[in-house]
């Protein structure tokens, strides 16, 4: 049975697969790798990493918007008939806020690099220069997306939480396929 790239009624297919492990891989990946950089006492890795953490948002960020515009193309499988009317009424908005802080993320450290008075330019994977956002340099304002940048992954990290939590429970408690149809592809035939 050939499977498919497209999702089908009931299973999600390769190309929401492949986005949403993709995606969730560098996601927590960046929250592990801020955490580590802005704790190292050497200045010369501490730079290397930021650079690097720099890079994989703007990576991050370009993948959300082709998963959004995958998903307005690809209409997601229906939920199990089991899933109550709370639960089907709060998935879209729980996938609507995780959309919403892969966005906001990588923006916030793109604003923050954009006004840090040290002015050092963005180089994503030593490629290209990425331009700064048109935003007016300051202590202040570097202050302010520095904060906004920290509040904003403490909390995607804990909307990833309820996420896992939510699949697992799906899977273990609930016994039906919502962990398990994004892991195995679609087939043509569905």
């Amino acid at each position: 049975m050939q499977t498919s790239i497209t999702n089908s009624t009931t299973r999600y297919g390769w190309g929401t697969i492949l986005l949403h492990w993709l995606i969730a891989l560098i996601f927590i990946g960046q929250f592990a790798l801020g955490f580590i950089m802005v704790r190292l006492t050497s200045q010369r890795t501490a730079f290397e990493l930021i650079q690097l953490h720099k890079s994989f948002g703007f990576l991050l960020l370009g993948l959300v918007i082709l998963r959004i515009a995958w998903r307005l193309g690809n209409a997601a499988p229906a939920l199990p008939r089991s899933v109550g009317t709370l639960e089907r009424r709060a998935a879209p908005l729980a996938h609507l806020a995780l959309y919403a802080f892969q966005i906001a993320l990588p923006l916030s450290g793109w604003a923050l690099v954009s006004v840090s008075m040290l002015e050092i330019p963005s180089m994503p994977f030593n490629l290209f220069v990425m331009p700064n956002l048109p935003l007016a340099e300051s202590d202040a304002a570097e202050s302010f997306w520095a904060a906004a940048h920290w509040y904003l992954a403490y909390a995607g990290i804990a909307l990833v939480v309820l996420h896992v939590a939510a699949a697992l429970r799906h899977h273990f408690r609930l016994s039906d396929n919502v962990l398990t149809r994004m892991i195995t592809p679609s087939s043509g035939g569905e």
